[in-house]
Parts: C-alpha cells; sequence; structure tokens
C-alpha cells in the first residue's frame, strides 16, 4: 500500500510538471514591436507574473492612443507562443479578450468582443 501511495504521489509530481511546461514553453516577446501598419510601436514586458504592452511610439499623436498606454495586460502564457489576457483599443476606448501568437519574427495580436464573434488582429515584427 506505501509503494501505491508514493508512486500515486510520484505520478501526481511528473503530470503538474508536463501540465506547467506549456507554460515554461511561451517564446519570449519581450521588447519593442511595430505594428505592420507603421503607425505604433510597443513594448512587451513582464508585469506581475504576466506581460503587458505599452505605447512607446505613436506616427500620429493627435489620435485617440498617446505615448505611456497600455494596451495588452494580463497577458499569460497559454502554451507555446501562446498568451492570453486583454487588450484595449484606444480608438474605440473598449477592452476586448486578447490573443498572442508568435510564429517565427511575427507577433499576431487579435482582440474579441461578443464572445468571440468579432475579432480584428494585428501583425507586429521587431523593432529593437
Amino acid at each position: 500500500m506505501k509503494r501505491f501511495i508514493r508512486n500515486a504521489s510520484l505520478g501526481a509530481v511528473v503530470s503538474l510538471a508536463v501540465s506547467m511546461s506549456g507554460v515554461a514553453l511561451a517564446g519570449d516577446v519581450s521588447g519593442i514591436w511595430m505594428r505592420d501598419t507603421g503607425v505604433s510601436k510597443v513594448r512587451f514586458a513582464k508585469c506581475g507574473n504576466s506581460l503587458c504592452g505599452t505605447i512607446v511610439w505613436l506616427k500620429n499623436q493627435n489620435g485617440p492612443a498617446h505615448i505611456g498606454q497600455k494596451v495588452f495586460y494580463d497577458m499569460k502564457p497559454l502554451g507555446e507562443n501562446l498568451w492570453e489576457g486583454s487588450a484595449f483599443n484606444p480608438e474605440d476606448g473598449k477592452t476586448y479578450t486578447g490573443k498572442m501568437t508568435l510564429s517565427g519574427t511575427v507577433l499576431t495580436t487579435s482582440g474579441c468582443g461578443l464572445g468571440g464573434l468579432i475579432c480584428k488582429s494585428a501583425s507586429w515584427t521587431r523593432a529593437d
């Protein structure tokens, strides 16, 4: 019986380590990224136990967005090169469910509303 309990405990530890390994596999998106349209740059950095993205450069500083504004927050890894959290859109002042995916040198962000029925995405390349 003791052997069964010890093996069950070891199995639980291995299972926990395997389930947490998806978190450890997320790529590094830290740094400055330029939007595919060339209108903004966002710095992604660790904030607490997640990632946040803050605007650090704008082509047009007369719009609703401003430098220093946090537009991605609470982005937590879901697996390899995939994060989920919140995305703020300065153009409409609303916060959406946000996702980020890193594929090679391209970061794709998306924000979805209405339970995921309406989504918009943008591509980013490293600028630093």
